[in-house]
């Protein structure tokens, strides 16, 4: 195996079975191997929507918003006011896992498929890195 930059539509990538053997198959894989870099920009966004909602989530309330709640307690002592704050964090925290370990498989997915040494591949991932935070990234102003 070749460990250099090589321009050549003949590759092996990430498996056995993705065997490309013709232009077309090169094409393909490189927009394949785009996609990829796209999803991974995507879901590093994902990641940061979802801490943003977490902090949200556990905000440490006002001076007004204590006096409000001390207020209500005081006149309806028989209700227990019930706080969803801690199971918001706690689904958001593991929303933030699952999207932990998919960045992490993506993104090695992407490592390997760069390291087959295909000049082609490796600017599929560039650009599709590129595309990929192009898109993503002005969805966390949307917040």
């Amino acid at each position: 195996m070749a460990m250099h930059f090589i321009f050549s539509d003949e590759v092996v990538l990430l498996f056995d079975f993705w065997s490309v053997h013709s232009p077309t198959g090169m094409a393909l894989s490189v927009l394949v191997i785009l996609l990829l870099a796209v999803l991974y920009e995507s879901i590093k966004v994902g990641k940061a929507r979802l801490l943003h909602q977490a902090l949200m989530n556990l905000s440490i309330p006002t001076s007004q918003q204590l006096i409000e709640e001390a207020d209500q307690d005081s006149s309806s002592s028989d209700s227990l006011p019930v706080s969803r704050s801690p199971l918001r964090w706690f689904l958001c925290h593991f929303g933030q896992t699952l999207l932990h370990v998919a960045q992490v498989v993506v993104g090695y997915f992407m490592m390997l498929a760069v390291m087959s040494y295909n000049t082609w591949i490796f600017f599929g991932v560039v650009l599709g890195s590129g595309v990929g935070y192009y898109l993503a990234y002005p969805l966390l102003s949307m917040t």
